[in-house]
């Protein structure tokens, strides 16, 4: 299915090797969207001239060392893709997070040319998913994170082969709060890319039910119970998405235990992983990430789409 929406794919690049995996990752996704590809480089520093060449404003692209190495990588593959080449300066932290006001996708690698090799996610990239107004995809380093993770019995039918690495997208849900928009999303992409999609609705088990002094022990909970309503309410959710996807596969697994936790482990052999960023609230009217998706970009083995709440949602809050 292609969607009708004319913005960008926008791929932030900085000639690291991090960034051309973004780049490739940013290609296919603008394919996929019938989409045009911006690549932008934004230089923090301008050592390209001296005061009178500062004020004169940033180079021209065609100035542009690390564009002009991303225009030959993408001489071949992308001569039918239309793409616009952009270079900015200004602080990365600020300038990548303001773009999503005018993408319907921001792509980026796990960490750039700068910060510490010990870091599992640079501050580009985190400041990006907390702050941007569209969806914004990391591509994490090969190799990273991700468990082993068995989709039987309840992904795929009986005799049926598993979903092929990559084939497979991967979504988190919260059945006490439901957050559309990413759902939305994650059908999307798994019906771009005729993929699986698998739905985590996780519960917290063993349950702790909080007592008063004095209390009677409450009796046992069945935890077949939990799991069975927690999956039933992540179906109710599904189905209207199921009625505007027909052709998306998607299973609904409740699994006990951190959410994080079991997004990382479906996230091995997996082709993206999609969570949501915390809507503002009186009580946190700033822009926050939540320590699920904040897990998920560190630990995930595959690509990570962070969703954004809608405008309204995501506005700030009304002082008391």
């Amino acid at each position: 299915m292609r969607t009708t929406n004319t913005q960008p794919v926008i791929a932030a690049v900085d000639g690291s090797q991090d960034s051309l995996r973004a780049l490739d990752w940013a290609l296919d996704a603008a394919r996929r969207r019938a989409a045009p590809l911006r690549v932008v480089h934004v230089r923090q520093y301008a050592p390209w001239g001296r005061p009178e060449a500062l004020a004169a404003g940033p180079p021209e692209p065609d100035d542009d060392r690390v564009l002009a190495e991303v225009r030959t990588r993408l001489r071949g593959p992308a001569a039918a893709q239309p793409v616009e080449y952009v270079t900015l300066r200004g602080a990365p932290a600020a300038v990548l997070p303001a773009l999503g006001a005018e993408a319907q996708l921001l792509v980026l690698g796990s960490r750039g040319r700068g910060g510490f090799a010990s870091l599992l996610l640079g501050s580009n990239g985190m400041a990006a998913a907390r702050d941007a107004a569209c969806p914004v995809v990391v591509v994490p380093r090969p190799g990273r994170g991700g468990g082993t993770f068995d989709a039987s019995p309840a992904v795929g039918e009986p005799g049926e082969p598993p979903a092929g690495p990559g084939s497979r997208v991967v979504v988190g849900v919260d059945v006490d709060n439901p957050d559309d928009i990413t759902l939305t999303f994650a059908f999307t992409e798994a019906d771009l890319r005729g993929a699986l999609l698998q739905v985590i609705a996780a519960y917290r088990w063993p349950a702790q039910p909080l007592m008063a002094p004095g209390e009677l022990v409450p009796p046992l909970i069945d935890q077949d119970a939990v799991e069975n309503e927690t999956r039933a309410l992540a179906e109710g959710l599904l189905a209207p998405h199921r009625a505007r996807h027909p052709a998306v596969r998607a299973e609904a697994q409740a699994l006990p235990g951190d959410a994080a936790g079991s997004l990382v482990a479906a996230s091995g052999g997996a082709g993206l992983v999609v969570v949501g960023r915390h809507r503002r609230r009186l009580s946190a009217p700033a822009r926050m990430m939540g320590s699920v998706t904040h897990a998920v970009l560190l630990h995930a083995a595959c690509p990570i789409a962070v969703v954004a709440p809608s405008p309204r949602e995501d506005a700030t809050p009304p002082e008391e």
